[in-house]
């Protein structure tokens, strides 16, 4: 197999995933015949194939995976009317101060926001997959410590930690860019829900209740040779 008939391969695999696919899983397309630096070297080349156009390949924290370019998003929403979950301010400050300050407990949060943190907040975090607890911290009461997942990355666009936006300490504000990475994200969120609907609803139909193409075919006037289903 020569090297365009693996990128064919990488791209296949990547476009019909459901889900970031780590070089591990790669490897695997080709019986781990290809070490891990030919397939980055054969990623990089995909990338720049697809660069400029309305889906592009990304490197998050999970793995590889094509998504729809930012500037695709005002045009791709007019399909998904749907407006994506709307998160309260505390839910975004609780956000930024556990991806910046982790491992942290609800105490440190309420220390930092000056404010109780309800259980509903965490609650709103720890269902969308973007926190988990990790632990408990050696003080009285033993209290939980939070920290973000790879989910949480990967919805951010991001492959590490170190490259969330600076934090402005001067300013005392988040980052203008964390708050439009939020914003995505949930964008995003609402969309993998709805196609994960989708899937689910055709999976769960009974094969005798799904529509047989033939039945969508019209019917055929005397003397005329029925018209193919499209």
């Amino acid at each position: 197999m020569n090297a365009q008939e693996a990128k064919i391969v990488l791209e296949t695999a990547l476009l019909t995933a459901q889900q970031p696919l780590p070089l591990s899983e790669l490897r695997r397309l080709f019986a781990d015949e290809l070490n891990a630096d030919t397939l980055r070297t054969l990623l990089d080349e995909l990338r720049r194939d697809w660069s400029g156009r309305g889906i592009e390949l990304v490197a998050l924290a999970s793995g590889w995976r094509f998504q729809s370019a930012l500037s695709m998003r005002p045009y791709l929403d007019r399909l998904n009317p749907e407006k994506p979950p709307r998160y309260s301010r505390a839910v975004l400050e609780t956000l930024a101060i556990i991806a910046y300050r982790q491992p942290v407990t609800r105490g440190d949060i309420e220390e930092i926001r000056g404010v109780t943190v309800s259980s509903q907040v965490i609650k709103a975090l720890e269902d969308r997959g973007w926190v988990e607890t990790i632990g408990h911290r050696e003080a009285p009461g033993r209290p939980a410590l939070f920290a973000t997942t790879r989910h949480f990355l990967d919805d951010l666009g991001l492959r590490s930690l170190e490259e969330l936006p600076a934090l402005d300490h001067a300013a005392g504000a988040l980052p203008a860019e964390f708050e439009l990475q939020f914003a995505q994200a949930a964008a995003r969120g609402a969309e993998e829900a709805a196609a994960s609907d989708l899937i689910a609803a055709v999976s769960d139909t009974p094969q005798s209740d799904r529509t047989d193409p033939a039945e969508l075919a019209p019917e055929a006037t005397p003397g005329e040779p029925a018209q193919p289903a499209v």
